[in-house]
Order: structure tokens, then sequence, then C-alpha cells
């Protein structure tokens, strides 16, 4: 007989306070034993650029990272593929000591695979056994397809490779980070799969969960459990047995040095930002005060340049603290505004801005502090609710753009974040709006890029 152990983890969005524990257990597993085969790979969004580290070196430090540990093979998640330019993407790897696997993205000019990645790979134990290992990403094509790619839906993909790939194969694997929803759908379409390992969810399997016999594993998030599925293979190199484990990271062991390790993580990323002078300030900016120049104000101003319009809405509680008199750097704008945001270009007929508006004003009160987690935010509340270019008279219920009445059938076209789009309060934005990504600026650069050339106090 012989074992397969494969070690997982996911989702670390750059929690790297957890990383030497993770490191040394990871590294102490990967010991094999007699008739053991190891495999260790990663289901993506290992880095996230709210952490300095990875927002100063593009996500290089994370690969190098990952490198510590010798991943036999990893797959890219949203934060990876939608957190980068396509340029810095296509070198996130250069220096990576693993293989990259992903099936449903290509090149949107070329129709091919990208360079730094293959769709599945057959690995080969000692003994012969073939794992076949196929690894798919979350489909989002408004946001890649603006940025150069063609994502594809899994059911493109994974019916045919994975019936055509278990033909040759002993173990067929899916490293996905589809979320769990897909995988128990695809666990019922495909059951030629042995094993689905999971992440994107951020859902934990502590001992895994059978679903139409096929295995699920998943791991959690930011590095807080590390996972482990075991498949015992027979001398006919059947699987006679498979589970999923999973290692809580606050129970590993600990050492002093740890915390002075993940620390100066943080202060070089910080130290490479802080290099980078974006302006210098006459004034200090709060971030928002009514007909004052401030932070939103600012920004409200740097979206409408960027996208265009002669309007443009905004959260307050995207900005975490205010903006420092002075010298102004990169790593000032990355604690102010440390969210992986896109822009987005809005056009409504009037009659569907009318009621996007009047979504706004029911939603306002309820909002300004609304804890909001994921979908791109980094923050902790969604805050008050600021526009330029248009007002709404809440007497009489009339919406006006640059001081006229708004007309039924025509356009009108705005700038506000992705969040908008991605949060349920706004649903006209997605139902009716036509709605176009600006890439490759995050929100902080845009507003980086208008401070430039902009003091607000002169």
């Amino acid at each position: 007989m012989e074992q397969i152990r494969i070690i997982h983890t996911n989702d670390l969005h750059s929690h790297l306070e957890n990383w030497p524990k993770m490191r040394r257990f990871i590294q102490e597993r990967q010991q094999a034993q007699a008739n053991e085969a190891v495999l260790t790979v990663d289901l993506g969004d290992f880095s996230d650029r709210w952490h300095p580290l990875t927002e100063s070196t593009n996500g290089q430090a994370n690969v190098k990272l990952m490198n510590q540990v010798h991943y036999d093979y990893a797959t890219i998640g949203n934060n990876e593929g939608t957190g980068n330019s396509k340029e810095a993407l296509d070198h996130l790897y250069d220096e990576a000591n693993f293989n990259v696997l992903l099936a449903n993205l290509f090149d949107a000019t070329t129709l091919q695979y990208p360079k730094w990645a293959q769709p599945y790979h057959i690995h080969v134990t000692e003994r012969g056994t073939k794992i076949g290992l196929i690894a798919l990403t979350a489909y989002f094509p408004l946001t890649y397809q603006p940025n150069g790619w063609d994502i594809r839906a899994w059911q493109e993909i994974l019916p045919q490779l994975a019936t055509e790939l278990k033909k040759e194969v002993d173990v067929l694997v899916l490293l996905s980070h589809l979320g769990v929803e897909d995988d128990q759908l695809i666990a019922t379409e495909i059951p030629v799969l042995d094993v689905i390992i999971g992440s994107h969810t951020h859902h934990l399997f502590a001992q895994g969960k059978k679903v139409n016999q096929v295995l699920l594993a998943a791991a959690g998030k930011f590095g807080q459990h590390v996972g482990e599925v075991v498949i015992t293979i027979d001398e006919q190199r059947k699987i006679i047995q498979k589970k999923a484990y999973t290692f809580a990271t606050e129970e590993m062991l600990a050492y002093p040095e740890d915390q002075a390790e993940t620390t100066n993580y943080e202060l070089v990323g910080k130290e490479q930002l802080e290099q980078l002078e974006v302006t210098n300030l006459s004034e200090a900016l709060p971030i928002y005060l009514p007909n004052e120049p401030s932070l939103a104000s600012e920004t409200l101003e740097a979206l409408k340049q960027r996208g265009e319009t002669d309007v443009a809405i905004l959260n307050t509680g995207l900005f975490l603290k205010p903006l420092k008199k002075g010298r102004v750097n990169q790593n000032d704008l990355h604690q102010i505004l440390p969210h992986p945001m896109h822009l987005i270009r809005v056009t409504l007929k009037g009659v569907d801005f009318i009621r996007f508006v009047l979504e706004v004003e029911k939603n306002r009160a309820f909002l300004r502090r609304f804890p909001i987690v994921g979908m791109g935010f980094r923050g902790k509340i969604f805050g008050d609710i600021v526009y330029s270019g248009f007002s709404y008279d809440r007497m009489n219920q009339q919406v006006y753009w640059l001081g006229e009445v708004v007309e039924l059938e025509k356009d009108y076209t705005f700038t506000t974040v992705d969040h908008w789009m991605f949060v349920p309060f706004f649903p006209t934005i997605e139902i009716a709006g036509n709605v176009e990504f600006l890439f490759p600026e995050f929100i902080r650069t845009v507003l980086g890029n208008y401070l430039t050339n902009n003091d607000p106090r002169k």
C-alpha cells in the first residue's frame, strides 16, 4: 500500500503574523515516511495588497515566502488575479520554485494560457502512482476582462478536462479557488474527481466533507489552519481510504523571534513605500468636512478626473485616517486606503439614476456605522455617503445633475469604486447600469496621482 499526504494552505491574504509557525509546521509535516508521498499545495489568495510588503513588492515578497516551504503546486485567487496589473501578474512567479496550475485563465489577446501557468499536472510518486491535479480560480469576468485576461467558468473547462485526465491517472484532485457552493456542485456533477481542496469563501471543513463520494477539504482563512488530505492506495493503485484533517495554527509551536520576524515584514514594506513621494501638502486633510477641503472631497475630484465624468460618489468609511500636513508618500496613502479597489464608470438612464439615488438616500443612515467585511473592503464601517456633481431635494424628491433636473431617458455617467457594485445596497448599478471597470489603478493610486498635481489648500 501507499499513502499520499497533501498538505494544503489557502487564503492567507498576507496575514504574515501566522507565517513563521505555519512554515515550521509545514516543513515538519513534509518529512515523508516509508511508502508515503507528500505534496504541498496552496489554493490562492496567498497575497493581499493591504499588507505594505505585498504592496511595495507587487507580491514578489509573498512568493519568496512560499519558496521557503517549497510548495509543489499553487494556483491563484482573485487577489493575485485582479489585484495586480496584467504585467505584474505575468511576472509574479518569475522566481517561484513551484509549479503554478490554472485551467480557466487565458490571455485575452492570444487566447493562450499565461506563460507562468499550466492547466493541470500529472504528479508521479516514487512508487509510480499518478496523481492528476487541476486548478481553477473564481470567475470574475467584469474584473479580469478589462485587465487583459479571458476568464472562463468552470463549466466550460472542468467536465471534459476531468473526464479525459481521469483516464490517465490513479487519483484526481481539484485545487479550487471557486468557493464552497461551486465545490459542492462540482462534486455532485463530476464524480470522477476524488478530492476537491477548496478555498475563496474561507470555509473550514475541520475533518473534511463527503459529497457524492468526493472528499471536500478546506482550511479556512488567514493562516488560522493548515489542512491535510490523506489518501491510501492499494497494490492495484485503487483508493481504499481518503480523509481530511486541519491543524489550528494557534496550537502550533511559537518561538520568541516570531514576532520580530513578522514585525520586520511590515517595517520593510513601509520603508520601501515611504521612499516614494507623492506630494507636499500645505495643510492637513481631515477625512470629511462639509464644504471644506478633505480627503473625501479631493478623492471625489480624483475620481471625476480619472473617470472623465462630472459626477462621483463614495463613502467616507474608505478612509481609515486623515492625511497629515507636509510630505506625503505612498505609505501614507496605503495606510489611509489599503483596499484593493478599482474604479468603475457607471452609465444609467435618468429614470434608473433617480432610483439609484433613492437607494442611496434610503440606506444612508443605516450604512453610516454599518460594519463591512470583504468584497475588497479593508476598513471597518461603510461610513457617510458623499457625492459631487448631483444633489437630491428631499422635500420635493427631485434629483439634480449639475444643477439641472434629471431627464428620464437621458444617459448619465458617474464614477465610483467597484465595491459599490459588489455590496447589496445599490442593486440598480448592476441591474440597470452599463459598468466599465477602470484598470489598473487602485483608488489610492488615483488619489495619489491627483494630489501630485493638486494641493487643495492652494
